[in-house]
């Protein structure tokens, strides 16, 4: 007898595949240890498959092998010896003896008695392995008598499959006895080596999973070590950017993060180094402008009080003055009046780039405030005032009046009159009334072409000019600027905008008391006049 597998092994196909879409991971540590998850179990799962299919075909094919020759043996010596036409009960004890071999398989016979009828002979009695249990291709391919060649010398061979029966796994097999005679097949159990295998699909499952869980704590070891320096680099760049340019890393080691760390301290010296250098030539600078402020004073404090005895002689009639020279000493007036307001704002500036600026609070009624500096200026009849009389702020009159004069002024130079100037109170929120707090605005519009677009972002900028051919204007190109920076002592600001209706608008806003904010109340140098009229 020969052996032809005619039906293979059941492979197990448990491969699932996953669609991850749109995944993002904001932490790299969680990147790293999910990357070192998937490849730990890729790796650990075509490992443990791998040896779990060796071993399933080791074992299945190991019992499969001694079943069958064992089978094969027993149809041989005992079925072989049956007369060609044996009876019932001589295929009945044939098919028990058979199934007491080392094996113990189940077995049936299957031949036809001396009066042409079949005859069954099973070792599981009449109502246990029975023809039904033997698949249809395996009986066809059992009974079916192959031509003999040179290559077959037996009409009939040896068959086998396996089989799955509630879920419990046999081995079949069937052949006939050469030169005639019955038909044997034989049913093998093979739950025995499925718990095995079972119990061994188990062990790698869990072998598995623990090299997973080992690898996440390898890989958030591994991330720690990696990321901690690349955290403390994040730590030390918000310090730098937060001002603290003496911020350095501790370097260790030769690998690339060290490089990048040594990278990291020689940026924060340059940069150190470069601040500092700007720094001290800025105060340099803020130095030199008040020194050159205080100097000035001196001879211009002489120098104005001769204009003011030449501006006397102009205005008297029948005076000594040369209408030759008339013109000149007529400009030699206006330009020394304009370079004294130059000299007092520059030393406004110096204050408030020293911090050394200090409020004087008072309680004012904003109406009459802005009244007496309109007044005190000749703008009556230029500026229409639209303010009610008793809304108070406790704020540094001086500076108010500072702001308003520049404000007023810029409009009326730049804007044309009519100027509207408008004042409103606005509550604020959580106060009962007006006057538990809010803030009082002021605004200031003209009646001219507006501010253009391009120039809007720079108008509170020092000595900024709308036309570069026009560098020299009256003001000192300071007036706005000193405007917005006695709004940020109040606590305040100042916008610009175009009006729709036409022309600019400029938004004063101060709170109501400004002392309320933590504004301490310090006696300022109350001779300092910086109400230049300029934008």
């Amino acid at each position: 007898m020969t052996h032809e597998h005619q039906g293979g092994p059941r492979g197990w196909s448990a491969a699932r595949r996953g669609v991850w879409s749109r995944l993002r991971f904001t932490s790299l540590r969680l990147r790293l240890v999910v990357v070192f998850g998937l490849v730990a179990l890729t790796a650990a799962v075509s490992a443990s498959g791998i040896a779990y299919w060796l071993n399933r075909e080791s074992v299945l094919t190991r019992t499969q092998d001694a079943v069958l020759r064992d089978f094969e043996r027993e149809m041989q010596n005992r079925a072989g010896a049956l007369p060609e036409h044996p009876t019932q009960d001589e295929l009945q004890r044939t098919a028990g003896q058979m199934a007491t071999s080392s094996q113990r398989f189940t077995v049936l016979l299957v031949a036809e008695d001396p009066d042409g009828r079949t005859v069954y002979g099973s070792s599981g009695g009449l109502n246990g392995f029975s023809l039904k249990d033997v698949p249809r291709s395996l009986r066809d391919a059992v009974t079916e008598r192959q031509e003999i060649t040179s290559g077959n010398k037996y009409p009939h061979r040896l068959y086998w499959q396996r089989t799955v029966d509630d879920d419990t796994p046999y081995l079949v097999a069937g052949t006939r006895v050469i030169g005639g005679g019955p038909t044997g097949y034989m049913l093998k159990s093979l739950e025995p080596e499925a718990k095995d295998l079972n119990s061994l699909a188990w062990s790698l499952g869990i072998a598995t999973a623990l090299a997973l869980i080992g690898s996440a704590l390898l890989a958030h070891a591994a991330a720690t070590t990696v990321l901690k320096p690349v955290q403390r680099l994040g730590v030390a760049a918000r310090r730098l950017g937060e001002g603290k340019l003496d911020t350095r890393l501790r370097v260790s080691g030769t690998d690339e993060l060290a490089d990048l760390s040594r990278t990291f301290n020689k940026a924060a010296e340059a940069l150190e180094k470069r601040v500092a250098d700007m720094a001290a030539r800025d105060e340099a600078s803020r130095r030199f402008v008040a020194d050159m402020s205080h100097e000035l004073r001196t001879p211009l404090t002489a120098i104005t009080a001769v204009t003011e005895v030449l501006e006397e002689e102009l205005e008297f009639e029948g005076g000594g003055i040369d209408p030759m020279i008339e013109p000149a000493v007529r400009l030699v007036v206006s330009e020394t009046r304009r370079l004294n307001d130059l000299v007092e704002n520059l030393m406004e500036v110096t204050r408030f780039d020293a911090g050394t600026a200090r409020l004087v609070l008072d309680d004012v009624d904003v109406a009459d405030q802005i009244t007496a500096c309109i007044d005190a200026r000749a703008w009556l009849d230029a500026v229409d005032l639209d303010a009610e009389r008793g809304i108070h702020a406790r704020i540094d009159p001086r500076r108010l009046d500072v702001i308003l004069a520049n404000l007023v002024g810029n409009a009326l130079k730049h804007g044309g009159s009519p100027v509207r100037v408008a004042v409103r109170e606005s509550v604020a929120e959580g106060a009962e009334d007006a006057g538990d707090g809010g803030t009082v605005v002021i605004e200031v519009r003209d009646h001219g072409p507006g501010i253009p677009e391009e120039v809007l972002p720079h108008v509170f900028d020092r000595f900024y000019k709308a036309s570069a051919s026009r560098p020299r204007s009256e003001g000192s190109g300071l007036g706005l600027s000193i405007a917005l920076e006695n709004a940020h002592i109040h606590g305040g600001e100042i916008t610009a905008a175009n009006s729709p209706e036409g022309g600019a608008v400029f938004t004063l806003r101060l709170p109501r008391d400004v002392s309320a904010r933590g504004s301490s109340e310090k006696a300022g140098d109350a001779g300092d006049e910086g109400a230049g009229e300029d934008a």
